[in-house]
């Protein structure tokens, strides 16, 4: 028997996708209140789910299926010339990796990238509390990766580290150095991460072809989607 079929999982009421605005989204939500450690965790990662502070949920929306789980097996991944531009574009960084907890300049760094870039998505006006519960669990292994110049804070990766895979959770930086790419370069430090401790994937969330907040993921290839409940290699 696997380990989550003794969770209890409930729907959510259809709720406006913040992906493409003419359709409804349903997600299907673990009971918050069950067990839940990173082994589990791990095993519903590879069944397509995410988490979000300490809920873990996968959309399960009745009448489309254009939100598909991605992963990239590290072994086989090779950076294209705009990824090889990112490399390139920062190589001067520092990047320190830290276990999570509350940091303020994290948190001033996130309040100023929401608030800029997701204005009206539903993580305006956040409070530490509200920071600190979306990127942390109680019983997951998460960094905070820094991504600094001169000592100046850039961006921050939240990376969770599971007993096979690193997941992105999410990636905050300032505005002003959008140029950067550091939401690029963010994801091929965990593919090289992964590399070196042996891990064989890094999970991205979902991509979503018809979105352009969510397309971008298959540009890291070669990639695999999870399709009628298999991964399979997925092509730009």
């Amino acid at each position: 028997m696997s380990q989550h079929e003794s969770l209890i999982f409930y729907a959510t009421a259809p709720d406006t996708c913040p992906y493409l605005e003419d359709r409804k989204m349903v997600s299907l939500f673990a009971d918050p209140g069950g067990p839940m450690d990173v082994g589990i965790y791990g095993e519903l990662l590879h069944n397509g789910f995410r988490r979000s502070g300490n809920h873990v949920y996968r959309h399960q929306c009745p009448h489309c299926r254009a939100c598909v789980p991605y992963r990239i097996p590290v072994a086989h991944f090779t950076p294209d010339r705009s990824q090889r531009r990112a490399l390139k574009r920062n190589e001067g960084l520092s990047i320190i990796t830290h276990e999570a907890g509350f940091d303020s300049e994290h948190y001033h760094l996130y309040t100023l990238y929401v608030t800029q870039r997701h204005r009206g998505g539903g993580m305006d006006n956040p409070t530490p509390e509200s920071y600190l519960g979306f990127v942390t669990s109680r019983w997951c292994r998460t960094w905070l990766v820094e991504f600094r110049e001169d000592g100046r804070l850039l961006g921050v990766a939240v990376v969770d580290r599971l007993p096979d895979a690193l997941s992105a959770v999410y990636t905050f930086f300032d505005p002003a150095a959008r140029a950067r790419s550091l939401g690029t370069l963010a994801i091929l430090w965990q593919i090289r991460r992964a590399r070196e401790e042996g891990l064989p994937h890094v999970y991205l969330g979902y991509w979503n072809a018809q979105s352009p907040k969510m397309a971008y993921k298959n540009r890291f290839q070669p990639g695999e989607g999870l399709i009628n409940g298999i991964w399979t290699p997925v092509t730009t």
